[in-house]
């Protein structure tokens, strides 16, 4: 069984920055993609990056792609989304989820997630 756990939310200004890390345990997951997701309320969890088992595919949703990178390392199991340029549309909870096999494109991709981290930005 896999268990993820998030760190590394908060409240920060916009304009501000944050990174979130993202612990696994029960699994190496060095042969599994790995993703974050956002929600926020009343909202279907949405798609932000994702990370291919060993870092060679990369892919950011269109409203974060150059404010965002994901990370990961493999040696720690553990993954990364350092968010820079924050903004309040940004708000949500941030979930890290582990793929099925060794890259995930979309959330049905995924079968393991963290509980979250709340990250809030004011205006």
């Amino acid at each position: 069984q896999v268990q993820l756990v998030e760190s590394g939310g908060g409240l920060v200004q916009a304009g501000g920055s944050l990174r979130l890390s993202c612990a696994a345990s029960g699994r190496n997951l060095s042969s599994y993609g790995m993703g974050w997701f956002r929600q926020a309320p009343g909202t279907e969890r949405e798609f932000v990056a994702a990370i291919s088992a060993r870092g060679s595919i990369i892919y950011y949703a269109n409203s974060v792609k150059g404010r965002f990178t994901i990370s990961r390392d493999n040696d720690k199991n553990m993954a990364y989304l350092q968010m820079i340029s924050l903004k309040p549309e940004d708000t949500a909870v941030y979930h890290c989820a582990v793929a099925r096999t060794m890259y995930g494109g979309k959330l049905t991709d995924y079968n393991y997630w963290g509980q979250g981290t709340q990250v809030t930005v004011s205006s």
